[in-house]
């Protein structure tokens, strides 16, 4: 409010909740800031939060000389322009991560990567790391790839160095090599890191079981591979394949064969009886949190990796005139008008929590996270999930159960962006373990229906009904099937009596019409709507 040419903030409000100032009524209390002039709500000293910021800010990031380094002025300023000063305030002054930026200003060094790769690898650590690097006082690398050789050899402190010789160069020459070229052409985010450090762990322990044994690499027989894998309790040892391909092509060890791994089924699929309440619950529930439904309507929908949900941005959201669509693989999806809205105010609302402006243009997502400028981690994603009654892997496989009884192998691919192979294991788990399920369904529905005289429905929630009515998929892929991008289609035994390999193009009934809406959920049966064509004279048909 402007009283006699000077701004006064207002303090309280009239019979008409109207804002007064404070001379206005009899409160002539200086709310000026002495050092820059500025009219607001004093924090100390009579300064402003503002300039107590920046003071802070300057005194957190001073040298040796009490100065900020040029290299640390980006984010000097960053973090002085923050949009709530007090929040700023009270972060700098309680936050654990503060304190170890601190020391690191305070010894003077230069920053870089070499230098926090020095540092024991903690929560900390990645924070600051990410917060240099988005204010761009670091260079952006792969951090999931990159931070592993620090994380070796942090594991290799207390190990002979007869592993250590040996670990290095399988890490660097071997598992970063591929990955890093694995990471050059991914169209869609994985997060390597785990699985690598896994395989490095799996090496370790099998050279100490080697040692335990009295044995060498040049000394390993395939039955010495035999008692590793039988003597294992889970799957990881089978991860020691990586290890022996390596030394075998270094020539440090004969060809030794490690079995596959023994093939499982789905397991703690979520039943439709309670996928469909839950469904309801993500998309009606307004005391649930916005990212919460939207997260879980979306799992218990599509089934996508943790990792893909997290990474998805506003680019991945098409809006049309009439429908909505969400981009999981290489084809968009059409999405329930309810589930639409959730995403389109995840995309349109500010953040929930004050975020420190980027230096170089970045994605916004939709479900950010804790460290400046990155997502949700897939662990944070799971957990909030899991809080509110949403168990991930159980509702995944539920959707992705449920899509591949409807349809095929490529489509469901294309769609939610699961790996080919991983698609076909789905899809023929699902055609051959739902088929009797499905018929003594069929025939409970049946007796049901003669016990009480009248047509049985299904007692569906009311927004799960709405679905039905609208959730359908029109795919309009390559077709016939290419077979040099899809894999094999099986059709039932051939005329050999084995099963058939040869790449044949769906029917109809298995599969859905080709260009037409193709049935989004297992078990609703949804009216495709092409119209049979009359059949034609032999004449006329041409």
């Amino acid at each position: 409010m402007t009283l006699g040419g000077t701004v006064q903030p207002l303090i309280a409000r009239d019979d008409d909740g109207a804002g007064l100032c404070g001379p206005c009524v009899g409160f002539a209390a200086d709310y000026t800031c002495k050092q820059c002039g500025r009219a607001g709500n004093p924090h100390s000293c009579g300064r402003c939060a503002h300039c107590v910021l920046a003071e802070r800010v300057t005194a957190l990031l001073a040298g040796p000389d009490g100065t900020v380094v040029p290299q640390l002025e980006p984010l000097a300023a960053t973090m002085a322009s923050f949009p709530s000063p007090f929040l700023a305030i009270q972060w700098i002054k309680e936050s654990p991560n503060i304190r170890l930026l601190a020391r690191l200003a305070a010894d003077g060094e230069t920053l870089s990567h070499e230098l926090l790769d020095e540092l024991p690898p903690s929560r900390n650590q990645r924070y600051i790391r990410q917060l240099l690097v988005h204010t761009g006082v670091l260079e952006e690398r792969h951090e999931d790839l990159e931070r592993i050789p620090g994380w070796l050899e942090h594991e290799l402190a207390d190990k002979p160095d007869a592993h250590a010789k040996l670990a290095r160069p399988f890490l660097h020459w071997f598992l970063l090599r591929r990955a890093r070229q694995r990471a050059a052409i991914r169209h869609h985010p994985a997060s390597a890191d785990r699985d690598l450090r896994r395989r490095l762990s799996v090496a370790l322990d099998f050279l100490a079981w080697m040692d335990q044994r009295g044995l060498v690499l040049a000394d390993l027989a395939q039955e010495h591979i035999d008692d590793w894998i039988t003597g294992a309790t889970s799957q990881r040892r089978y991860l020691i394949r990586y290890f022996l391909k390596w030394t075998t092509s270094r020539r440090l060890t004969r060809e030794l064969t490690v079995p596959s791994v023994p093939s499982q089924e789905p397991q703690n699929l979520l039943d439709e009886d309670d996928r469909w309440p839950l469904l309801q619950r993500c998309l009606t529930d307004d005391a649930l949190l916005t990212d919460v439904r939207a997260g879980g309507a979306i799992t218990l929908l599509f089934g996508p990796s943790t990792e893909r949900l997290c990474h998805l941005t506003p680019e991945h959201l098409k809006f049309g005139d009439k429908h909505a669509h969400l981009v999981l693989g290489r084809h968009p999806v059409p999405l329930p008008p309810r589930l639409a809205e959730l995403l389109r105010h995840l995309a349109e609302q500010p953040q929930l929590r004050p975020q420190l402006s980027r230096v170089g243009p970045g994605p916004q997502w939709l479900f950010p996270g804790m460290v400046p400028g990155k997502p949700i981690s897939t662990h944070g994603m799971t957990q909030k999930l899991n809080r509110h009654g949403i168990a991930v892997r159980t509702a995944r496989n539920a959707a992705l159960a449920a899509l591949a009884a409807d349809l095929p192998s490529p489509i469901l691919a294309d769609l939610t962006g699961v790996h080919r192979h991983t698609a076909i294991r789905w899809v023929t788990y699902a055609r051959r373990d739902w088929t009797e399920y499905l018929a003594a369904r069929a025939e409970d529905e049946a007796q049901e229906r003669e016990k009480n005289g009248v047509a049985h429905r299904r007692n569906l929630p009311p927004v799960v009904q709405e679905i039905q009515r609208d959730a359908v998929i029109t795919y309009y892929g390559p077709w016939p099937l290419d077979p040099r991008r899809s894999s094999t289609i099986r059709n039932g035994p051939s005329r050999t009596g084995g099963s058939s390999s040869r790449s044949r193009r769906p029917s109809p009934s298995q599969n859905g019409c080709p260009g037409h809406p193709t049935h989004l959920f297992a078990g609703l049966k949804l009216p495709c709507g092409k119209k049979k064509e009359e059949r034609q004279p032999r004449e006329h048909r041409r």
